[in-house]
């Protein structure tokens, strides 16, 4: 062997090293380690989740639908996949969420019906690796919104397998919906995964489809009927596991009534919201601050009076009309989107954090993890199933107030209204430091005295203790937020 072939050897072992000694972790470690319990819906408190000991269960995660490293190089691939659950679980993350069928993952890629066992494998090691780091998992089936490109330019939502010029059995994606050689597709695919894996318990559930309403061409008599069908049939599959499906991005009025017939549907176990910082939206409210873009897509929800959970399942900010990552994403590195995405939807009543998309374009690439510490440390040993928590909002010349009343605690996330996206990221402005700030305990109409007061700086992760004066809290010295915890004597 001569001298360069030793040193590039030399190169490589480290990450042939890494990658096989995660392999063997993966393989050697027991089966149920860490995650014991399924995750349910609270019967004493449905709009929240617990385990199935009846722990309380707070999802804290982000959408992780594939890696950047290309499909052909594998290894690396899930060895920058592993990087990133490993980086979420250290800090507090207990979910992801995988679309199966995109391209590094899809077992259904060369012929309609036949599953490529390479990309099964692939399955089984990011389920064994969620496992692993104990991150429970959304299970996303399907994504495709054609069958042809002549229905849908987008490549990427094409299922060109299926199509009768590749051997598949349908002409367009109506017949996919209403057909049944259609309904044989997806049924077929739920035998495959039931056999294989079944209700485990590192499953947080299984979602139909990623925003299928993005299709065209099927009407809503069909639609829905797709929906109703395919929905028991899969929990029929999955008894232990929670059951759901997801929209587009709530940016337009024209989808409230699709949004709330789905979301009311008995078989949707969990209500779910997409939005999205986007300026080409049609509707305004997508332009503004993020903490208002997130805790109102929460307050729709909420309006339907759901009867489950409700969550924000997909949120970040994009250029005009999802065309791409959000320019200011370049120069937040100090996350403020991603803190609000984090915060504001649980303290408006959600059963779970934001999850932002953009894990590898943003999150990583800006070392923001810890933002998934900094809300688990807020809420740690909160249980919100027997606080029967009532958000509420409440706005003062300089402060957001979003809290959470509950029968003991009272949860209190407070945000500096003139510390914006815009001033921050598009103005160039930095947080200004507040000082002697204090509220008063008739302002947050609280008639209770409070026993003890926390306060919690998620920017600098530190918490300390407070007293009233005259009825006032006094706040530390603190930049964009805080976190109040209030409990009962």
């Amino acid at each position: 062997m001569n001298a360069q072939k030793i040193l590039l050897s030399l190169l490589l072992l480290p990450g042939l090293y890494f990658l096989t000694s995660c392999r063997n972790n993966v393989e050697n470690m027991p089966e149920k380690a860490g995650i014991l319990n399924y995750v349910e819906i609270s019967k004493d408190n449905p709009a929240y989740f617990q385990l199935s000991d009846g722990t309380p269960y707070v999802p804290i995660g982000i959408n992780m639908i594939n890696p950047n490293s290309p499909v052909n190089h594998p290894d690396s691939a899930m060895m920058e996949v592993e990087s990133w659950m490993k980086k979420l679980a250290e800090n507090g993350g207990n979910y992801v969420r995988i679309w199966l069928s995109q391209s590094f993952w899809d077992m259904e890629h060369e012929k309609a019906g036949e599953y490529d066992p390479e990309k099964i494998k692939r399955i089984d090691w990011f389920i064994k690796t969620a496992r692993k780091y104990g991150l429970r998992i959304k299970m996303t089936f399907e994504h495709f919104r054609s069958v042809t490109l002549e229905e849908n330019p987008q490549g990427w939502a094409t299922k060109s397998v299926y199509h009768t010029s590749e051997g598949g059995p349908l002409q367009n994606i109506g017949e996919y919906i209403t057909t049944e050689a259609g309904h044989k597709l997806f049924l077929d695919k739920l035998d495959f995964y039931q056999e294989r894996y079944g209700s485990d318990t590192v499953f947080f559930g299984w979602e139909l489809w990623n925003e299928m309403n993005a299709m065209r061409g099927p009407e809503d008599s069909a639609f829905f009927a797709w929906n109703e069908m395919m929905l028991d049939e899969t929990k029929k599959r999955f008894p232990e596991n929670l059951v759901m499906q997801s929209l587009g991005s709530f940016d337009r009025e024209d989808v409230r009534d699709t949004y709330r017939r789905m979301m009311e549907l008995p078989g949707n176990e969990v209500a779910q919201i997409h939005r999205y910082l986007d300026l080409g939206a049609n509707m305004e409210i997508c332009h503004a601050p993020m903490d208002i873009i997130t805790s109102s897509a929460i307050d729709e929800l909420l309006s339907y009076n759901p009867g489950k959970p409700s969550i924000l399942a997909e949120t970040g900010g994009v250029e005009p009309r999802h065309t791409g990552p959000i320019r200011y994403y370049k120069v937040d590195t100090a996350g403020i989107l991603l803190h609000d995405v984090l915060f504001a939807p649980f303290f408006s009543g959600s059963a779970g954090a934001g999850m932002n998309w953009h894990w590898n374009a943003y999150v990583d690439p800006n070392d923001l993890w810890y933002h998934f510490g900094r809300f688990a440390s807020a809420v740690k040993g909160i249980n919100p199933i027997s606080e029967q928590f009532l958000p509420v909002k409440i706005e003062t010349d300089i402060f957001r107030i979003y809290m959470l009343k509950g029968k003991v605690s009272t949860l209190i996330w407070i945000r500096d209204k003139n510390n914006t996206w815009r001033s921050e990221l598009e103005a160039g402005l930095p947080p200004q430091t507040i000082r002697g700030a204090f509220i008063g305990l008739d302002e947050l109409k609280i008639d209770a005295m409070p026993g003890t007061i926390r306060i919690y700086d998620p920017w600098k992760d530190r918490w300390s203790e407070t007293e009233l004066e005259e009825n006032r809290i006094l706040f530390p010295d603190f930049k964009r937020s805080l976190v109040l915890k209030m409990q009962q004597e």
